[in-house]
């Protein structure tokens, strides 16, 4: 059985779901709620509502269920950073962290998994091409989430060689799709939100203005689970740290472009213009060592996911 933190969130319930796909039995672990989203509507589902900062009531989900393998995917960072909480959250953040090794290792599982970003990139002189995870990569970040899982993919490196326990870094690329949000560093989701509703995108949640030419490597939600599934029921695996992502580059102009094949006339144009270079990750390894290929391209991906709003979900 395999224990998903934040397992009813965004890509936590696709990874629910591939894993399910696979023939695995899950339990999740939520903070807030035990109620299953749509995605996994009518699964066999255990769920355990703690919050993984409470070592004692993590600790003791073991006792319930035979746990073989985690996937750490739980909010694990202070975002936004408050200057008054700052250090308790930052206590609370790499606690959580340290109890779900702890667990691991109490459990006997087989191997830990922990989400990181493709956020870590930032400050990498060479940009230009696909970024490889042996990049070597800047010891600073611009906002908190990328300086968050860089200290634990760090932290997690010390811990695997001090405990033996197999934990693996998911550096997961710009993600979209059900259940997910307003993204700050992307538009897709607000792009498609809009020619769903019929109306006019609301991209004042950006921390930077959106182009046409502007691009990132962007990863289906539904695929991106199946390759953290694929990870985690690897029988071996030949690395710490695996990128995930589509290894492209999706720009706006290509996005409005495939929203367009489903609602034409969608008023989601964007100005020209954008960078010149766009964050990729190489996926290599993640072929090699887990035969992953994505199952959708960016018009698939689009017809997807307008078809599930349009259905009545609200994200």
């Amino acid at each position: 059985m395999i224990l998903v933190t934040g397992g009813l969130g965004f890509i936590g319930s696709h990874t629910v779901r591939a894993l399910l796909d696979q023939g695995e039995d899950c339990v999740v672990v939520q903070r807030r709620t035990t109620r299953l989203p749509a995605v996994l509507a009518g699964a066999n589902v255990a769920v355990e509502r703690a919050d993984i900062a409470d070592r004692e009531a993590l600790l003791a989900i073991g006792d319930r269920h035979d746990i073989t393998g985690i996937v750490h995917l739980a909010w694990s960072h202070p975002w936004p950073s408050v200057p008054a909480t700052a250090v308790e959250t930052t206590r609370e953040s790499l606690g959580g962290l340290l109890n779900v090794v702890r667990a691991a290792q109490d459990w006997g599982v087989k191997r830990l998994g922990v989400a990181s970003t493709i956020g870590v990139y930032f400050g990498v002189p060479d940009l230009v091409g696909p970024l490889r995870e042996d990049a070597p990569l800047s010891l600073t970040a611009p906002v908190s989430i990328p300086t968050f899982k860089k200290v634990g993919e760090m932290l997690g490196g010390f811990l695997a060689d001090a405990t033996g326990l197999d934990i693996v870094n998911y550096r997961i690329s710009g993600t979209w799709g059900p259940l997910g949000h307003a993204d700050p560093f992307f538009a897709a989701p607000a792009l498609v939100h809009a020619a769903a509703r019929g109306s006019a995108p609301d991209l004042s949640h950006l921390m930077e203005p959106a182009f046409a030419g502007d691009g990132l490597d962007l990863s289906y939600v539904k695929d991106t689970g199946r390759a953290i599934a694929l990870l985690q029921l690897a029988d071996r695996l030949n690395h710490r740290t695996y990128n995930i992502g589509s290894g492209r580059a999706t720009t706006n102009a290509e996005l409005i472009g495939a929203i367009r094949k489903v609602v034409p006339g969608a008023g989601i144009d964007l100005p020209d213009g954008g960078a010149a270079h766009h964050l990729v990750l190489d996926i290599g390894r993640l072929r090699e060592d887990t035969g992953y290929r994505a199952e959708y391209d960016t018009e698939r991906a689009a017809a997807d996911y307008i078809a599930w709003l349009r259905a009545g979900h609200r994200s």
